[in-house]
């Protein structure tokens, strides 16, 4: 098992270095769809709009409003408790409660769980702190995207640099690095001063290289 995760972080740390080298290629189109007239502070008000719920979206019980930040409405939520001890671990808090806006897609405290024995325990640790952060970053956008803009085959560049692949299936929005079994979006549309997030039931992992 030492051996598994120790392969597993190697794998991520790989990926996070790899991707860091690509960042002179050319913006993608779904790169540059996020960065238009969405992204100014002005948008959360539309966002509220078209989600029809401008009394923010409710998460185990706790309303995620849009005067607040990522970070702030995700410490409101017991069953992404996981999300946050990470993001604080891997000294992302700033980062996230900053400008922005991002899209997150957030794992639940069940989909940490997936991961394989030990894997969440040892990415936690100081020394596992830059593929912590290439996992983390892996889940984040940036610009502003809400469900209905996620269109099925379409590929979003990561903060971590690395493709995330979108698909949708009867209605309902997957992310995937290409590879292993896509994470479902179960809380979509969850509106932030500086950004949105959707919930998702799984970890998606960026692609080894």
């Amino acid at each position: 098992m030492k051996n598994h995760f120790a392969s597993l972080v190697a794998a991520l740390a790989t990926s996070l270095v790899l991707a860091s080298c690509g960042t002179d290629k050319p913006a993608t189109t779904e790169t540059t769809a996020t960065a238009n007239s969405a992204d100014s502070l002005a948008a959360t008000a539309g966002d509220s709009a078209r989600m029809a719920k401008p009394e923010g979206v409710m998460v185990d019980g706790v309303a995620m409003t849009a005067d607040k930040d990522i970070v702030d409405n995700a410490a409101g939520a017991k069953s992404v408790s996981t999300l946050v001890a990470a993001v604080k671990a891997a000294g992302l808090v700033e980062t996230l409660k900053g400008t922005g806006p991002f899209t997150v897609f957030a794992p639940t405290n069940a989909a940490f769980e997936k991961l394989p024995k030990g894997a969440l325990e040892g990415l936690l640790k100081p020394e596992s702190k830059a593929a912590l952060t290439g996992v983390l970053t892996y889940h984040v956008i940036p610009g502003r995207l809400l469900a209905a803009d996620l269109k099925d085959g379409q590929e979003l560049t990561t903060v971590n640099g690395a493709k995330l692949r979108v698909s949708v299936k009867d209605g309902k929005v997957m992310v995937s690095n290409g590879k292993d079994a896509p994470a479902t979006v179960a809380i979509p549309d969850v509106i932030s001063s500086n950004g949105v997030t959707h919930v998702i039931d799984g970890v998606v992992l960026p692609p080894a290289k």
